[in-house]
This record gives structure tokens, sequence and C-alpha cells, in this order.
């Protein structure tokens, strides 16, 4: 005997907990039932449908037939056909002529359904109700399945919060709740380290279905990350009254973002600080002390340039149009700061603005100059941000 108020509080925890709405786990029960039925009772070629009430548990199996006559199939299976002629052979399980069909119902057409009742089976055998058991646990963890990649592709280019399942391999293993993902190796920051049910947050680049199940891959060193932190501490971003225009970034160490305002009521760089830097402060914290320059963007590539080698001061900016190169001068105090620590910051500068930047300084000789240019980089692609680049 069914225990329905067991089955019904059963079905409502599914689809509160795991959102498989509950018409999925009726249908698999369904299949299930007929399933059963046709493993024990079943005939070649028969159709059979079920039909469960969750409230009475009462059980309904009919069996489907299909009107038919010489148009649509074969009656003779020696009878002679054309290779396009795909007509199945009759079967008195499947099909009922259509003259028979009209005595049962007088306005049913070829290719129609008749439906004819079946005695209900009251003694399933163990092998029967392993079988129901075995369908239901399939077709609720293929709706489950569903519901998660729905789910979580609605989720893909956003901040995913979980906690460290388990570390393998140098990859982190993220608990997100209904399913796990993974943070390779390569899309960590570096120099961080992560503890077993420790919480972290990551940015959601990839979800994919694969053989194996559903793919959910998270990364901390793309520049999307940074950028989605900032929407999430700055309104502005959201409403759309200030746009981050592009993102350079070496993970772990060092990122430049030019930001434009869309109102001219807001500063864009100081709604990105925010009051006392606690907006910026607080990115720079999830980070775990990454420094983040904060630029005004301009459609004037001499400002935008000169605006993305700060905290150097620029004298003046020389653009190339044709080879797409800026040669920058500055003065010899400034050349140090402009180059920065490895030639980090003249590399980020290039790799914002997507153009080759030389820095030169009339106290130091042309050949000693530094000059960096934009290299194609798909990690380091956001929205409209340049490619990676590296000295030259």
């Amino acid at each position: 005997m069914i225990d329905l108020k067991a089955l019904n509080a059963a079905l409502s925890e599914l689809e509160e907990e795991r959102h498989i709405p509950r018409e999925k786990i009726t249908e698999a029960i369904n299949d299930a039932l007929v399933a059963a039925y046709k493993k024990d009772y079943g005939k070649k070629g028969q159709i059979v449908r079920a039909n469960f009430d969750l409230n009475t548990g009462a059980i309904e199996f009919n069996q489907v037939k299909i009107a038919v006559d010489g148009t649509t199939v074969r009656f003779d299976e020696e009878e002679p056909r054309d290779d396009a002629d795909e007509r199945p052979l009759f079967n008195e399980e499947h099909h009922i002529l259509i003259d028979d069909a009209k005595k049962i119902k007088k306005d049913i057409q070829v290719s129609e359904e008749l439906i004819f009742p079946l005695e209900t089976k009251d003694d399933y055998g163990r092998i029967a109700a392993q079988t129901a058991k075995q369908v239901i646990i399939q077709r609720i963890r293929e709706a489950e399945k569903v519901s998660i990649l729905d789910e979580y592709a609605e989720k893909e280019g956003e901040i995913a919060s979980g906690k460290v399942q388990k570390i393998e391999r140098g990859n982190v293993f993220v608990d997100l709740g209904r399913t796990t993902a993974i943070l390779p190796y390569e899309e960590q920051i570096p120099g961080e380290f992560y503890r077993q049910g420790e919480r972290i947050r990551a940015y959601l680049y990839l979800v994919e279905d694969t053989p194996r199940g559903i793919a959910l891959k998270l990364s901390r060193s793309h520049p999307k990350f940074v950028e989605q932190l900032f929407a999430m501490e700055a309104p502005e971003i959201g409403s759309g009254a200030v746009e981050i225009k592009a993102v350079a970034r070496e993970a772990g160490s060092r990122t430049k973002i030019a930001v434009t305002s869309h109102d001219n009521s807001i500063d864009p760089v100081g709604s990105m600080v925010g009051q006392r830097g606690s907006r910026v402060n607080t990115v720079i914290a999830e980070l775990g002390g990454e420094k983040i320059d904060i630029i005004e963007w301009s459609d004037n590539m001499s400002m935008f340039i000169t605006n993305s080698l700060s905290p150097a001061k620029v004298n003046d900016v020389t653009l190339n149009e044709d080879e797409h190169q800026a040669t920058v001068d500055v003065s010899a105090d400034q050349f140090s700061l402009a180059v920065g620590k490895g030639g980090q910051n003249v590399r980020l500068a290039a790799k914002l603005t997507g153009w080759k930047i030389n820095i030169t300084t009339p106290e130091i000789p042309e050949d000693l100059a530094v000059k960096l240019e934009p290299e194609a980089s798909a990690e380091s692609e956001i929205a409209d941000a340049p490619p990676e680049t590296e000295t030259s």
C-alpha cells in the first residue's frame, strides 16, 4: 500500500529544495509504472499508458491503438514495395483498422488514437517494483540535472559563492549548494591558499553539459571577477550611470580599471572608490591586497593613455595612428614610476588602451626607452578590454 501522505511530502520537498516540478516527478512515476507493467504483462508493439492519482493512490492503465488503413500500414510482410515505402507492418496490439475503430468512435480519422482500458494488476512482483523504483530514480536525476543546468546557465557571468569541499592536485572543488563547481589551479590568484570548509567567492565563467554531468568552472583571476565585485559595491554600475569600459589585470599583483560616467553629476572614479575608500578597499580585501588603479576613460586617446599611466605624470603623448603606437614623454623623475616595477605599469596601460606604448625621457637615450605593446590573450579579454601585453 502506498503512503500517499509521505509520497506527497517527498514530492513537495523535491519541488522546493531541488526545484524539480511536480509534473516531472508524476511523469516519471507514470513511466515507471508502464515499464513495470510491460515487463510482466506487456505484448510486442503494445502502447501502454499509466495514470497515477496522487490524491487517491489509484493506478489506471490504458492501451492505445492507432487507427490505420492500407495507406498507412502493410498487411502482408511479403507485400511488394519500393524503397520509398516506409509503411510499418500491421500489428494488432499497436493498430486498429479504421472500419473497426469507427464502430467504437464514429468520427475517428486515420492515424488518430483509440484508448482501451486495461485490467489493473495488483500483483506486481519484486522485480517489477524494483524496475519502477529504478526508472523513478533515473527520471528524477534527469529532471534535477535539467533544473540545475537551467539555474546556473542564468548565473553564468556572475559571482558565485560557496564552501571549499576538497582540494585535489591544486584544483579547488567548491560546494555551491545544489552542485559542485571547480576552481582550476590556473584560475586561482597566485599566492592564495584555501582551507576545507572556507567560504569563497569566484567568477562563474563556464556552465556546460558534459557526458560526465554538469561542469561549472570558476575563476578568481579573471578580469571580469574584479568588474563584478565593483558592480556589487557600486550601485551606480547597476543603474547604468557608471560604466566599466576596460579592465587590465595581473591577478594577485595589480589591476587597472577604466570607467566613465553617463551622468554629468556623478564622478565615475569617486563612485568606484567610495566614501573614504570604502568600496575599493572592500574589493582589495576580497582580492587579498591586490593593488587597484581606477582611472577615467576618455575617447580622446592621448588623454586616455595619459590617464592609464597613472600615478605617473606625463609631459606629452604623440600618436602614430598607422602603427597604432603612442610615444609618451615623461620627465626623468617620473620615468621609473611610468614604467613601474618590472615594467608592470606601462604593461597594464598598454593592455588597457590597446596601444603600443613607448616611454621616453630627454635625459635617457632613446635605445634605453621602454616600449610596450599589447598581445592577444583570451584570459584578459573582457567586454571591449584590449588583450595581454608583453615587454618588447
